[in-house]
């Protein structure tokens, strides 16, 4: 079927082959922008937009979503402001985008006057269906929805933010992993933005909307908050909010939960432990509620149930385990250590006790070895509780940090994969974690948008760098320890004195934000070689910069998407990037020209390293280039010849970051699959 484009038209489905549509006979548009086409209608947003199901032939008919602004209004003032929307939404799903609960924005365009973007189709159900079709959430239902959607909401607001119109309807749980993706950003605006509420003009959905974003179009952080915790009164009760709020205004936030228990919810909450973080979200002085999502995250995670009154019973089982049953009827297992049992899995996404199967124990002193030739069969490290954005290995080899969403950084230790210990100090996510060339500091730079230096024998923070005006992406240590380098949405990269603590200098050049920095090698005590510099950008181009001048050497265009990552080859003759495009570059540094794209992965690209000391028949000088990537995969390659050598992996959850150990013998992997660690063994043969 072929979908009609004309808004006003009240049948738009057209049979295949048809030039006018049958109802309205408009002028049918097989491909929009020569590309996408339209096969039905989604949704109809009140007069101001029209959604519709499409398919990119580009992409083998790849499901997206079309969404045309389409105002039935006449004031223009009205009509002025719902263009201004809709480009706004447009710019924040491009800024968003990189968030795996954000639709990506795939084009923004107009056509036969009217203003299209199209975007990433989450397949699933919207939670009001859900709602609908499975009967109202328990308590445990909606501690999940909150630690699911709470770092989403962190994430949305460090960039400045709002969405604006948080509600059942916009949420969808997206099929393929039954996480939560929040959608429909047409509402939402930066920090500093007020919408005059004018008739035809108010943003938000009333019942769902806080008091002072519909009265005075003011809106904040603790804006949204109040949305998301109408929307779990929504999901709790089965009562609409919407509806009391035509009935009460706002005081029926006062006693909400007198609508606890009422026929038809699916079980009975006679004591609610949420109770406190719901009154505090449903507040009606904004400047009463909570003033951040991470605030909520760590109030709902003390009102976790406690490990005694899970536990039912525990009965030995073999090879030192332990199996027990739940509430829920199903068995899990955990691990014996000592005289005591530790649970893992706690926190996280969900408060809840999450499966987790161990096939063998970890012995104490069990190393990471080649002696196995099912590099398929990775370690894992498991203590973080939410994303896990960056990995590195220590220079000797011997350990492991890790930065996280859940704002903290972790150093293990390889030969036994234990947690060490835990660094505390950033105020949110944490994005990278780097160690300097002697072992002795870790940097990590976070969404806070500080630097933090890690004394890494006694644990504790040794300096604070502050400069930057957005989160601090990427870091790395120049070859001779003495520089940091930092690359920030702010769209700069600095330079860092690691001796007085002083910013030394600042780049400009990029027009987005700088997702990745990396020093050229230093290839010996003598050599000039680590003066220079090579920065990726959300701009799509990669940058060469001159230490010693401040000057850019050269740009490199031609991927078509964001550059995510940049890594120098160990003999600094080839710059590789990783994209958004789905492909890797690999750039000659002499002519500046792409001598290899190589576009095996199926989604975005978030991660690509070198490999030393590989030593097999298909990479005869020992270096491999690996890859992490939003498919789940990651790939080795051949940066020789571009060949792709082998996928090392493929499960559930994105590859944010991979690191390779100094000897060449393993390769680190963080993601969002259960917020884990993995260390894979390089395979002897390819």
């Amino acid at each position: 079927m072929l979908c009609c484009l004309n808004p006003d038209c009240q049948n738009p489905l057209n049979p295949d082959g048809n030039q006018q549509c049958r109802n309205c006979n408009t002028p049918l548009i097989p491909l929009l922008r020569s590309r996408y086409r339209v096969i039905n209608v989604l949704s109809d947003e009140g007069g101001f937009s029209r959604t519709y199901l499409a398919e990119d032939i580009d992409k083998l008919n790849e499901p997206c979503v079309v969404k045309q602004l389409a105002p039935k209004l006449q004031e223009t003032s009205a009509l002025k402001k719902a263009v201004e929307l809709f480009k706004e939404e447009a710019k924040q799903l491009q800024q968003l985008g990189q968030h795996h609960q954000i639709p990506t924005l795939l084009a923004y365009f107009e056509q036969d006057k009217y203003l299209f973007l199209v975007q990433q189709y989450i397949e699933g159900q919207n939670l009001l269906k859900e709602l609908q079709t499975q009967g109202t959430y328990s308590e445990s239902k909606i501690r999940e929805l909150l630690l699911d959607l709470l770092p989403v909401l962190e994430f949305i607001h460090a960039r400045g933010v709002i969405h604006r119109d948080i509600k059942p309807q916009n949420i969808i749980r997206r099929e393929s992993d039954r996480r939560l993706v929040l959608i429909d950003f047409g509402a939402s605006k930066q920090l500093t933005a007020t919408v005059q509420t004018k008739i035809g003009t108010t943003i938000g959905s009333h019942g769902y909307t806080a008091i002072e974003q519909m009265q005075d179009g003011k809106a904040y952080p603790a804006s949204d908050l109040f949305s998301l915790g109408a929307t779990c009164f929504h999901l709790l009760t089965g009562v609409s909010p919407s509806k009391l709020w035509m009935q009460h205004g706002y005081s029926w936030v006062n006693n909400w939960q007198r609508y606890l228990n009422q026929p038809g919810q699916s079980g009975t909450i006679s004591r609610l432990k949420l109770a406190k973080v719901l009154n505090k979200l449903l507040k009606i002085d904004f400047q009463e509620r909570y003033q951040s999502a991470n605030e909520v995250h760590k109030d709902v995670l003390r009102q976790s149930q406690p490990l005694s009154s899970t536990l039912l019973s525990v009965a030995p089982s073999s090879s030192g385990q332990f199996t027990s049953l739940l509430p829920d009827g199903k068995l899990k297992k955990y691990l014996l250590l000592g005289a005591g049992i530790v649970v893992l899995g706690l926190g996280g996404w969900y408060s809840y006790l999450r499966p987790l199967f161990i096939t063998k124990p970890f012995a104490p002193s069990q190393p990471i070895s080649r002696t196995s030739e099912d590099s398929d069969s990775p370690n894992t490290l498991k203590g973080h509780s939410s994303d896990v954005n960056s990995v590195a290995f220590s220079p000797d080899g011997k350990f492991l940090a890790s930065g996280s969403d859940d704002n903290t950084i972790k150093l293990w230790n390889v030969a036994n994969q234990q947690e060490i210990r835990t660094l505390k100090g950033h105020s949110t996510w944490v994005w990278a974690v780097a160690f300097s060339p002697d072992g002795k500091t870790l940097a990590s730079s976070s969404a806070d948008k500080t630097i933090r230096l890690w004394n890494l024998e006694t644990g504790e923070e040794i300096g604070t760098l502050k400069g930057h005006s957005n989160g601090v992406s990427s870091i790395t240590f120049s070859p001779d320890g003495k520089t940091l380098a930092s690359g920030s949405l702010d769209k700069t990269i600095k330079l860092w004195n690691l001796e007085t603590g002083q910013e030394i200098g600042t780049f400009k050049g990029h027009s987005n934000g700088v997702a990745s920095v990396a020093f050229a090698p230093q290839r010996d005590a003598n050599s000039s070689d680590g003066a220079t510099l090579a920065s990726g950008s959300w701009d799509k181009t990669i940058k060469l910069w001159n230490l010693a001048t401040g000057k850019e050497i050269r740009t490199f265009k031609g991927h078509s998407d964001i550059v995510l990552s940049v890594a120098f080859s160990p003999d600094g003759v080839t710059l590789a990037s990783g994209s958004k495009d789905k492909t890797i570059k690999l750039w000659n540094l002499v002519t500046g020209e792409a001598t290899y794209t190589l576009n095996q992965h199926s989604d975005k690209v978030n991660s690509v390293a070198y490999l030393q000391n590989a030593g097999n028949d298909k990479t005869p000088n020992g270096v491999v280039l690996v890859s992490g990537s939003n498919d789940n995969t990651i790939k080795l390659w051949n940066p020789t010849t571009g060949e792709e050598i082998r996928t090392l992996k493929k499960d559930s959850g994105y590859i944010y970051s991979v690191a390779i150990s100094p000897n060449g013998e393993a390769i680190a992997s963080g993601g969002s699959a259960d917020n884990i660690i993995k260390i894979w063994r390089v395979p002897r043969s390819f």
